[in-house]
């Protein structure tokens, strides 16, 4: 299930995307039009700052604007900068990965089965864009 922050991140990231020609979006107006408490948006907007997905511009005329292109910011890279692995288990996830306690990864069938689902779900999402989300909710 994806968190309430990572779903106010693509929220914000969508708007940010159909709005990407009237310029630097406040806070606040994002907040407002996305139903986003402000200083959680806040929070998640900083985070992706950081890591180049947005930008920000200070004083009069300011706000933030995608760091690049919508169709090169991909679900799966929000996904794990805002909540971490996508995977179910820690023994299954591609960059996250931990051995699990307890278990013999030779012979644990959860494993085998949530490798496919973590495959399935990777074939999706590191195959679509912010610009793929935006257009569909338009």
């Amino acid at each position: 299930m994806l968190s309430k922050k990572t779903q106010y991140a693509f929220q914000a990231l969508m708007y940010l995307a159909q709005k990407q020609n009237d310029g630097p979006i406040l806070i606040a107006d994002i907040a407002q039009k996305k139903k986003i408490p402000l200083k959680f948006l806040e929070n998640i907007l900083l985070e992706m700052r950081k890591e180049g997905i947005l930008e920000s511009k200070k004083g009069k005329g300011g706000g933030y604007y995608l760091g690049k292109p919508a169709d090169q910011i991909v679900l799966a890279d929000v996904m794990r900068l805002i909540d971490g692995p996508i995977s179910l288990l820690p023994c299954v996830s591609k960059f996250f990965y931990e051995k699990c306690a307890n278990c013999d990864e030779k012979v644990c069938g959860l494993r085998n089965v949530l490798i496919q689902v973590r495959d399935a779900n990777l074939a999706i999402l590191e195959h679509q864009t912010v610009a793929d989300i935006a257009s569909l909710s338009q």
